[in-house]
């Protein structure tokens, strides 16, 4: 990968190695894949607690904020709309379609159903995400797409300042709704626009002080997180729960300008490298990897066919990432070039990583 300065850099010297912090990215990815697997399928503490509700939703507003911040640092350096939509539908449709089709339509879901998690709005009612619960999150990033792709095509890239003031919006509207979860597009894509405007603040050479960027206060960020995430903290103090998008956001700018180090170096690392890859596929398959059999039997026994959960979902996801999905992402790659002006530097890389 090229090392010269990345639009994720914004020509900041301290963040223009685009291989160096483009691997942190992928790093972040991976944790944020592995932190929501876990939430998904293994005891986190005691049920009372809702550890497992704590530690999926840092994953998930991880994984938004990363993906507002990449999203917002390609149309900042190419704000060619067309392109942009043509590659991000090749890289989430086809294996969203797929599932859609095969599992959601061979449990016998009705039309209604089938057609809103194939148009990313099944998040509007719980009746429609009974199927896959998790396509909540797939609605809110294609209707996030469609929505920033439409302030580009009015605004050009000065109307992406407008992200800033609609995620304060969209907390105020949580804030005043006590909305600290949910899968309702404005209860989590605030934590997509805080990533956005991490993004923005990038490119305008924006660096943390230099005490914000050891390892200690990454791993303490995360740690607030998660405890703030925790059901009696959130019944006693939920501005933690109100402001997770934001803290998200840190811990993806600070893994950005962290000190080299142990962590850095696990960040940037080949096995966090290749979770991150595979991480859309993981996601979308995991839940199939313990329904039905696999799903039953006491604690212990569940518990045990987990081991050959998480084995079946980076089997799939390896099979998927690389013999479904690449071929498709390259070709609407190649589609999206008609449209679009020759590229510059790293663009194609930082789109492979959104």
């Amino acid at each position: 990968m090229d090392r010269a300065a990345t639009p994720l850099s914004g020509g900041n010297p301290d963040m223009s190695s685009g291989h160096h912090h483009l691997a942190r990215l992928d790093g972040c990815r991976a944790i944020a894949i592995l932190t929501v697997m876990m939430g998904h399928m293994l005891p986190v503490g005691r049920a009372e607690w809702g550890g497992n509700v704590a530690i999926s939703a840092i994953g998930m507003a991880v994984f938004f904020a990363l993906s507002g911040f990449l999203i917002v640092s390609l149309l900042l350096r190419d704000d060619a709309v067309v392109p942009f939509i043509i590659k991000r539908l090749f890289r989430i449709v086809p294996l969203a379609w797929l599932y859609t089709l095969v599992v959601i339509a061979g449990q016998g879901a009705s039309w209604d159903v089938i057609g809103a998690n194939l148009l990313f709005f099944a998040n509007a009612q719980k009746a429609w995400l009974a199927y896959a619960p998790h396509f909540w999150s797939l609605s809110v990033e294609v209707q996030f797409y469609g929505f920033v792709a439409l302030l580009v095509a009015i605004g050009g890239r000065r109307a992406l300042w407008l992200l800033p003031p609609l995620a304060t919006a969209v907390t105020a509207w949580r804030i005043g709704d006590h909305a600290t979860f949910g899968s309702h597009t404005f209860d989590r894509v605030d934590e997509i626009m805080a990533g956005g405007t991490l993004a923005l603040l990038v490119a305008k050479r924006w660096q943390p002080p230099l005490w914000a960027r050891s390892p200690a206060i990454v791993l303490v960020l995360f740690l607030v997180l998660f405890f703030g995430m925790l059901k009696p903290v959130v019944a006693a103090f939920p501005v933690i729960a109100y402001a997770r998008p934001y803290l998200a956001a840190s811990l993806v700018g600070l893994s950005l300008t962290m000190h080299d180090g142990a962590l850095a170096r696990m960040l940037g690392g080949r096995v966090l490298g290749y979770v991150a890859r595979i991480s859309y596929a993981l996601y979308v398959l995991h839940p199939l990897t313990y329904s039905g059999w696999m799903g039953s039997g006491n604690t212990a026994v569940r518990y045990t066919k987990r081991i050959f959960s998480v084995l079946l979902a980076f089997a799939g996801a390896h099979v998927s990432t690389f013999y479904f999905e690449q071929p498709l992402t390259r070709l609407g790659r190649r589609i999206a070039d008609r449209w679009s002006r020759p590229a510059q530097g790293t663009s194609h890389k930082i789109a492979e990583a959104a």
